[in-house]
């Protein structure tokens, strides 16, 4: 028997093992070898896998498969460990808020997009209940770098601190300016801004009461509206206004195109490329001909755009009369016009606007009769009061946000009285004295103002997952009964079907990258069923 080693013996040490991620082609590539008849040690040598790789892919099949056709995304590369529900939906909400916050041209950082990741996994976990607080989850930059891949995320705007590019752009424009030989009246900027349009200063009663009330919260529900104008200020666009729902109760009896605003839809209330497309196609290139007819102007116009993913980069080859250009991204929210008050001074115009409204419509002193008025004021109440606080905004006030980007064509020295963010803050503070709501001050007028901006809650986008299984009706979308009449049998029937249909193909394709391709394609197209199954079942196991 060999005696002990020395304990003085120089002991040799080994290197760390590197731990080499095995991707989802080639583990699928292992399982389809162990179902046509190869043995565990063929599969290892001819994949050049070890043994123990081989065989614990194989004790994982059912996890791998089910991973690979329903949770992992349609381009994901690597699936290594298996994921808890909570961080799924997790990461699943996390993409619609970093696609609100490129949609809004929000800049962002690592470390913002860290504690969003945090707060999420934090607040779905404590909804879960116990049995989910045993995941721990520190949102650490490993994990960012493995999200950016496994969703394969597009570009969003990131923080950039880089000197001197705002003084350049100015530069940049007056030369395309003066090539083009464009007046002030052929220049313009839009931008989207978001409205909260049924939402109250905090301390109003109205605010508190709904604060305290279950289900659907109606100061939560956003719309989006495109904003913008000439630098002559001379001229506003007619408004675009996107909303969740394309044919709300409200709107009942009404035609769209006699409206005050151009109604679009979209489930999250975002501007997406083909309704921009269709914006500058169907109704700016139209309007520019007509206001440069009605002025005596060369049928021609410069449209300045920031790089918001909604713009599409082809839009001059769509118009011999129009030219786009965009703003850098590190200069655009400091120099683009309408980011320079226009959509501040509006907002602050409607909120006035909606407590003259509020007076107009009550004696101003019966609670009953105010709460009342609120609890009926609708999304067509809130499109004619958006009318209104736009054709509010001066021509000076429209001219004068150009000073930045091209500050030779300013015409006005000073912002219109009526304009003054200040001075409209004193005349709601006032309105709201005279109007039985509560304690409102500038402080809470000006909170209003800033939460217009602020990006989507964990709330919000908790129920932009749970909409298919129909709490949009809440925020007074119109039903479709086809679809929220499905039953959790119905819905199982159907996932059976096109997994029989995915057998057939996987069992007879001559291309192992199909199958994969294939899977995953159908997989992710049918995840709003998967989605509305889920909700009923949990809803079921609630009842129960």
């Amino acid at each position: 028997m060999p005696g002990k080693r020395p304990r003085n013996a120089t002991a040799i040490p080994s290197a760390k093992r590197e731990r080499k991620a095995i991707t989802l082609d080639v583990k699928l590539e292992v399982l389809r070898r162990f179902e046509v008849g190869e043995k565990l040690s063929q599969v290892a040598k001819a994949l050049g896998l070890a043994v123990s790789t081989v065989a614990t892919i194989r004790d994982n099949k059912e996890k791998i498969k089910a991973s690979s056709q329903i949770a992992t995304p349609l381009r994901a590369s690597r699936l290594t460990r298996h994921r808890s529900a909570v961080m799924e939906t997790m990461e699943r909400l996390l993409r619609v808020w970093l696609e609100d916050q490129s949609q809004r041209n929000v800049p962002l950082s690592v470390a913002v997009i860290q504690e969003k990741a945090k707060s999420l996994f934090d607040d779905l976990q404590r909804e879960q209940g116990e049995s989910s607080q045993t995941a721990k989850f520190s949102a650490s930059k490993g994990w960012f770098v493995r999200f950016k891949e496994r969703h394969c995320l597009p570009h969003f705007k990131m923080n950039s601190t880089a000197p001197g590019k705002e003084d350049v752009y100015p530069e940049v424009l007056k030369s395309i300016i003066q090539e083009g030989e464009y007046t002030p009246q052929q220049v313009f900027n839009v931008d989207e801004t978001g409205l909260y349009w049924k939402r109250m200063p905090e301390r109003t009663f109205i605010s508190v009461e709904e604060k305290a009330e279950p289900g659907f919260k109606s100061s939560k529900d956003r719309l989006m509206l495109l904003l913008g104008g000439n630098a002559a200020g001379d001229f506003k666009l007619k408004p675009l206004l996107v909303y969740h729902s394309e044919n709300p109760k409200a709107l009942e009896g009404y035609s769209k195109p006699n409206l005050p605003v151009i109604w679009r839809s979209n489930k999250k209330a975002w501007a997406t490329r083909s309704i921009f497309h269709e914006w500058f196609t169907y109704f700016f290139c139209p309007a520019i001909e007509k206001y440069c007819a009605q002025n005596n102007l060369t049928n021609k116009a410069l449209l300045i755009l920031d790089n918001a993913p909604c713009h599409p980069v082809n839009l001059s080859d769509l118009s011999d009369n129009v030219r786009v250009e965009y703003l850098h991204d590190n200069t655009a929210d400091s120099i683009q016009p309408m980011g320079q008050g226009v959509a501040s001074t509006f907002k602050a115009h409607y909120l006035r606007r909606t407590f003259e409204h509020i007076l107009e419509a009550t004696d101003g002193d019966d609670t009953a009769e105010i709460r009342e008025f609120w609890r009926k004021y609708s999304i067509m109440d809130a499109v004619d009061n958006i009318a209104i606080a736009w054709e509010e905004l001066r021509p000076a006030t429209m001219n004068g946000v150009w000073k930045k980007i091209w500050p030779e064509c300013v015409q006005f020295q000073s912002v219109s009285q009526t304009d003054n963010i200040a001075q409209l803050q004193q005349n709601i503070v006032t309105l709201a004295k005279s109007v039985a709501l509560g304690e409102v001050g500038e402080a809470d007028v000006d909170q209003l103002l800033l939460s217009h901006e602020e990006g989507l809650s964990n709330e919000e986008l908790v129920r932009l997952e749970q909409e298919p299984a129909g709490e949009e009706e809440e925020a007074g979308e119109e039903a479709a009964p086809a679809l929220r009449q499905l039953t959790t049998r119905e819905l199982s029937a159907a996932f059976s079907h096109f997994e029989a249909g995915l057998q057939v193909l996987t069992s007879n394709s001559p291309d192992d990258a199909w199958n994969l391709k294939v899977s995953r394609a159908i997989n992710d197209a049918i995840s709003c069923y998967r989605d509305l199954y889920s909700e009923k079942e949990r809803r079921s196991k609630q009842l129960s």
